[in-house]
């Protein structure tokens, strides 16, 4: 069994008529063991899919990398695991297994390992590009599925692959798609080289509680391809909520994951009762994760203390985690104008990820005064929160001439690949030093 444990950080302290209570609460999960492990947490069954774009954009050779990314993918999906392959361009195709009916999915054997590298040298570029209709499919096909003693799959987790734009769906059809399958299965897509929108792409990422990234070059596909296998295959706990419990009265302000990225989980509640609510938080590891609670209270006399928060990781109906987010009023100046450094380091890197989404914006509208601003901003921010990998990618975009407060000129022989890979990554956090 996997074990959890909570720890929280914040100052508790709030002045004569403070309201507002901000809180990290850091969750750790160690012993999970792995996704087709029948004897971790997962038991109900683990599902893999890869979702491969063979448009016709993708040409001859990013469909030859991209078929080698989805061998590789394939090779480290453990035997034991449901899994399927599915071809996308303006519909969406079921490639393995080769079922019209029934059970869309199979399980992984050596056998049924080779068939599926058979069915992937079968891919032909052509067509266009729906990925509305490619999520619609993979979660048609994780329902399909019933293990042994008659359960869903409980572990559900795709792979999806484009290199462009959503041109075969209207945007409105596309986040209906979005809506439909949200909740139902978790994605990490990428996108080769750069004729894809980040924007769109990370909508998909984000409904779906997965990562998204740049592959610049067609031959970097099957390293990626495998280790986002290997990543998934490594996460025992098939699904976990995050719970937080407020006293009757008081606002929440927002709820979001801080770290390894910054998500905002606050619209994804689901009540649990009146005063508390879930957060779906995906499939689990041995890692670490940060959230950022903020509460709003009536403010109460000098003296007084209340909990402000309870925080809970749940999987299933078991509570495996708690930790307590208080509140006491005082009247020293010393303990309520303390900060927490925790909660200092990721409201930085919260900006951080605005700052770059809306200076690389302003960018590409052609208002090069906002760009410069916002963009200056946030390698004003990487340097105080210690983000390296934040100003190195902003190195690429912008002349740095002082980091500490944020003085840039615009770079004019900025790559494509350079702006996509810092979007992409602006929501990637790095943990307080």
């Amino acid at each position: 069994m996997a074990d959890f444990s909570a720890t929280v950080y914040q100052n508790e302290f709030l002045p004569e008529g403070g309201t507002d209570v901000n809180a990290i609460v850091t969750l750790t999960c160690t012993a999970a063991g792995t996704a087709a492990d029948p004897g971790s947490d997962g038991a109900g069954g683990a599902g893999e899919i890869i979702i491969v774009d063979t448009s016709g954009s993708m040409g001859r050779t990013r469909l030859e990398a991209a078929k080698q990314a989805a061998d590789a993918a394939i090779d480290q999906i453990a035997d034991g695991t449901w899994f399927a392959v599915v071809a996308g361009t303006h519909q969406a195709y079921l490639a393995y297994p080769a079922v019209r009916t029934g059970t869309g999915m199979t399980v992984m054997d050596p056998a049924r390992r080779y068939q599926a590298h058979q069915a992937v040298q079968q891919f032909r570029a052509d067509g266009g590009t729906a990925m509305g209709t490619w999520l619609t499919l993979a979660a048609r096909l994780f329902d399909s599925v019933r293990t042994p003693a008659g359960a869903p799959l409980v572990k559900r987790h795709a792979i999806l692959l484009t290199d462009g734009e959503n041109h075969n769906e209207t945007p409105e059809q596309l986040s209906a798609a979005i809506a439909g399958v949200a909740g139902r299965f978790q994605c990490d897509c990428r996108g080769v080289g750069v004729d894809w929108q980040v924007a769109e792409v990370r909508r998909l990422a984000q409904a779906l509680l997965g990562t998204v990234d740049i592959v610049p070059e067609p031959d970097q596909l099957r390293a990626e391809f495998a280790g986002l296998m290997q990543a998934s295959m490594a996460r025992g706990v098939a699904a976990a909520d995050l719970r937080v419990w407020t006293p009757q009265g008081a606002q929440l302000l927002f709820v979001r994951q801080v770290s390894p990225s910054v998500e905002d989980l606050t619209a994804r509640r689901t009540d649990v009762n009146a005063l508390t609510g879930a957060y779906p938080t995906g499939s689990w590891g041995d890692e670490s994760r940060d959230y950022h609670v903020a509460v709003r209270l009536s403010a109460k006399s000098l003296g007084q203390e209340q909990l402000a928060a309870r925080v809970q990781l749940a999987v299933g109906p078991d509570v495996v985690a708690q930790g307590l987010v208080k509140a006491r009023w005082s009247d020293d100046e010393g303990l309520t104008t303390r900060i927490n450094a925790e909660v200092a380091h990721y409201t930085g890197q919260t900006e951080l990820a605005d700052a770059i989404q809306q200076g690389l914006a302003a960018k590409a509208a052609g208002d090069d005064a906002t760009a410069t601003t916002r963009l200056g901003r946030a390698v004003q921010l990487a340097e105080a929160t210690g983000n390296a990998e934040a100003t190195t990618r902003l190195r690429k975009v912008v002349d740095i001439d002082d980091p500490e407060t944020g003085t840039v000129r615009l770079r004019r022989d900025v790559q494509k690949a350079d702006e996509m890979a810092l979007d992409t990554a602006s929501t990637k956090t790095t943990r307080i030093r």
